[in-house]
């Protein structure tokens, strides 16, 4: 409880005291045993070029300037939306010119603060059409290995959907959206080009690749295959990606040793490479457990 009045103590501060603690239906505080270590403030960071961070420590939110409008990538819980938009005003923009949120996966964590983002810039919503559903519904998909848990979070809206590998272009920025199913069936990463000068990085905003689930779920059950199935195809698609500059869903995902990304050669194959043994320990551990 302490750490969660602090939370909510910090975003008060972040946002010049404009954030309503609870009456607001779309950042009513969202509280989990991790909120605490997900919120952790830090301030905005320049990455490359056109690309900063705007969201926490345990939670990562992307801003990229197109030079016509800005571009989100995730929305982090439903009370931190206040202190994002408060983080895009330090770094000198405006939230009104967010033009599109895009969204990684459905769950509360990283979709939760996405409805009253989009309601306060009036940004459209982009998710492949699996998240679109689960986004406009305000639950996890039937099939998510953690729909157990059964955490709402507010639902949006409006959607615009895009497949894998389509291209979402604004101003000097092309977008590509990464099919990267496993985590959920509808998880979609990102990746875009950010220069300075004549230098330019290949960027991939990955969404989570970790095989973790609710009590109860099994990877090895037949039900699962359409899982597994993605598991190895989001492999495939990570180990392949240019990616100069990794960021995660889940900073400590990045395996960047503390820092908010991991701008190390093979960033993106070391991503694929850790889920790839967890995969695996996960299927040994319920085998064993078949087995006594």
């Amino acid at each position: 409880m302490i750490a969660t009045i602090g939370i909510l103590t910090w975003l008060v501060a972040a946002t010049g005291g404009s954030i309503d603690l609870g009456n607001d239906p779309l950042t009513k505080p969202f509280i989990s045993s991790h909120s605490a270590e997900w919120l952790a403030p830090l301030p905005p960071e320049k990455i490359f070029g056109n690309s900063y961070l705007v969201g926490f420590g345990g939670l990562s939110v992307a801003l990229i300037d197109t030079g016509d409008g800005l571009i989100l990538i995730d929305g982090a819980l439903p009370q931190a939306a206040p202190a994002i938009l408060a983080n895009v005003r330090t770094l000198g923009f405006k939230p009104e010119d967010i033009k599109y949120i895009l969204s990684t996966e459905p769950h509360p964590d990283h979709a939760g603060g996405v409805a009253a983002l989009a309601r306060d810039t009036g940004a459209t919503v982009v998710a492949s059409v699996r998240s679109a559903e689960a986004l406009q519904s305000g639950r996890r998909a039937a099939d998510d290995p953690q729909f157990g848990y059964d955490m709402r979070f507010p639902p949006v809206a409006r959607t615009r959907t895009i497949g894998d590998r389509e291209t979402l272009r604004v101003g000097k920025a092309v977008i590509t959206a990464h099919a990267t199913p496993g985590h959920t069936m509808g998880s979609m990463s990102w990746s875009w080009q950010a220069c300075e000068a004549s230098a330019c990085r290949a960027i991939v905003f990955a969404a989570s690749l970790n095989p973790v689930s609710a009590d109860g779920y099994r990877y090895t059950a037949p039900s699962s295959a359409a899982i597994v199935a993605g598991f190895q195809q989001s492999y495939k698609t990570m180990d392949a990606l240019a990616c100069d500059t990794l960021i995660t869903a889940h900073p400590d995902n990045a395996g960047a040793d503390g820092a908010r990304y991991n701008d190390k050669p093979g960033a993106c194959r070391a991503l694929a490479a850790r889920s790839r043994r967890a995969l695996a320990e996960r299927f040994a551990k319920e085998d064993a457990s078949k087995a006594s």
